[in-house]
């Protein structure tokens, strides 16, 4: 592709992708400050806490100390005008029986209210360009999405027993 004036499918992903990137009134910015604390960790603790048998306030530490400006994790939060209505994080673990992968996309959530209207495909494409703004290189994700991340550069790695429900999931990797 070289000298064609091509963009390669990589390149495009990470190009404009600052730490805020705004279509339609919808934006990804970090979470730095606790003003969203209690939001984030309610839909952490009804989504995946509640069912691991974490506390509300194990779940509120998480979440409070992934409020980072540098390492990891991060938080990044989608924005609709000021209205926080999704996030996702770069972390350092997040699937135990896989200690050797990492860093990790995890957390990708979207208010109920929210969903289905594409602005978790506004917020993927967000993800690229924030990683290599925090100076990841890679990111490993898994879920039971089939399709989704595919549209946004991940590679389907294979599937993998999470030892969780449900316990074969699919394993996916960017390069970023």
């Amino acid at each position: 592709m070289s000298g064609t004036g091509e963009v390669s499918r990589r390149d495009a992903l990470r190009d404009g992708r600052k730490e805020a990137a705004r279509v339609n009134g919808v934006s990804v910015r970090m979470l730095t400050e606790s003003d969203e604390l209690a939001r984030i960790t309610d839909w952490m603790y009804g989504w995946w806490g509640l069912r691991e048998g974490y506390t509300r306030e194990a779940v509120n530490a998480c979440m409070a100390h992934s409020l980072r400006v540098s390492g990891l994790p991060r938080t990044f939060g989608l924005f609709l005008g000021e209205e926080l209505i999704g996030m996702y994080q770069f972390t350092l673990s997040d699937l135990f029986v896989r200690p050797d992968v990492y860093p990790w996309l995890a957390n990708v959530y979207i208010d109920e209210k929210h969903r289905g209207l594409g602005f978790g495909r506004e917020m993927l494409r967000s993800v690229a360009g924030n990683a290599a703004s925090v100076g990841l290189r890679e990111l490993y994700l898994f879920t039971e999405h089939t399709g989704l991340y595919e549209e946004f550069g991940w590679e389907f790695i294979g599937t993998i027993d999470t030892h969780l429900d449900p316990r074969e999931q699919r394993l996916y990797r960017l390069l970023v």
